[in-house]
């Protein structure tokens, strides 16, 4: 039998009230280094950095770096909570399983879990329209590339990476129709080699342009050394490739991460699926390089006012699959729940999604 104090927890938690000592204990885990120049640094950065800034003494701050995803992080979860953090941030989807569990075991933590699906009274989760900004980049990649052939870096068939994928392709296909997206897997967030060596290959099959869904900026320097375009991602990269790099759809976790706190130091937290778009600014398109003619800057800018103002829907029909299946028919707006479970490629992609690794 519960306790009675269980369920006072919970109902406190649903409306939003529960009371939190001061100062807040804040606990991050981070599936990569903090110094990974893509996803976890800008976590840190987003999160770490900034809520030190914006709330100084009311919160303490721990962070631990390198998580296995998966059955390892869920004595990661258990020992933050039993040492006093009242809010555990959990930065990659292969955590879900486990944080669904430490939430459960841990009624009186607050749980916020990056890109997974799973709510509880304690447990809400957080992302971004990242497939935004992605369609931009393919704007960019479709006019810049000479062969037709764009090649793309990705690295878990999850729905989150080939909803991007998808964006980046539709935004190529927006400016040239008959250019296609070469897509190779690296089964891995982050491991510099391997991506590199998946960029390598990608350009010796005639692929000009390389784009990515890693967390190094492994394929940029790749593209540098070959002397093709490249688009990264999560962070301004120009720096590891100068004469290749374009721009990078990139996160600003403080869009989320501030007012989260905020709202649990101010004891109006709820649980709730929070997903947003440019407009907020959370996701954006980096500043474009000098290597991208005025003109197709000039178009970029424009179709990104389009999306924030809602006027441009990226995954709009009329939409075909990489068989020529009509997806989604004319007019039709893909739901949420279409986008957040979307295991298919579009007309353009050449690859396929494995079911299993």
């Amino acid at each position: 039998m519960k306790s009675k104090f269980f369920f006072l927890v919970v109902l406190l938690l649903s409306i939003g009230i529960l009371a939190i000592a001061s100062p807040l204990k804040i606990g991050f885990i981070f599936v990569g280094p903090v110094n990974d120049h893509g996803w976890t640094q800008a976590h840190y950065d987003g999160g770490v950095v900034a809520l030190k800034k914006a709330f100084n003494n009311q919160v303490q701050i721990t962070y631990i770096e390198n998580v296995p995803e998966g059955a390892p992080s869920l004595n990661v979860l258990n020992t933050l909570a039993s040492k006093g953090y009242n809010l555990i941030y959990t930065t990659s989807f292969g955590y879900m399983n486990q944080v669904v569990q430490a939430a459960k075991r841990h009624p009186d933590v607050i749980f916020e879990m990056c890109s997974g699906y799973e709510l509880a009274h304690n447990l809400g989760e957080y992302f971004g329209r990242m497939y935004e900004p992605r369609y931009l980049s393919g704007l960019i990649a479709g006019v810049m590339t000479k062969s037709g052939k764009v090649g793309y870096v990705a690295a878990y068939p999850t729905p989150e990476v080939v909803r991007g994928i998808n964006a980046f392709t539709l935004g190529v296909r927006a400016v040239n129709p008959r250019a296609i997206v070469h897509v190779v897997w690296t089964y891995s967030w982050y491991n510099p080699p391997v991506e590199k060596e998946a960029a390598l290959s990608l350009i010796d099959s005639g692929c000009d342009v390389i784009a990515q869904h890693q967390d190094s900026p492994a394929a940029i320097q790749a593209a540098q050394s070959k002397g093709v375009y490249a688009i990264g991602y999560d962070s301004i990269m120009e720096k590891f490739g100068p004469d290749a790099y374009l721009t990078a759809p990139i996160w600003d976790w403080s869009k989320f991460y501030v007012p989260d706190v905020k709202s649990v130091l101010n004891g109006t937290w709820k649980s709730r699926f929070y997903w947003k778009g440019m407009e907020t600014g959370i996701v954006k398109l980096a500043p474009m390089s000098k290597l991208v003619p005025i003109s197709v800057q000039k178009l970029v800018m424009a179709m990104e006012n389009e999306i924030k103002t809602g006027n441009f829907h990226v995954f709009e029909g009329p939409i075909y699959d990489q068989n020529g299946k009509l997806r989604i028919q004319s007019g039709k707006i893909m739901s949420d729940n279409e986008l957040l479970s979307m295991q298919w490629f579009v007309n353009g992609v050449v690859g396929k999604i494995p079911q299993s690794k």
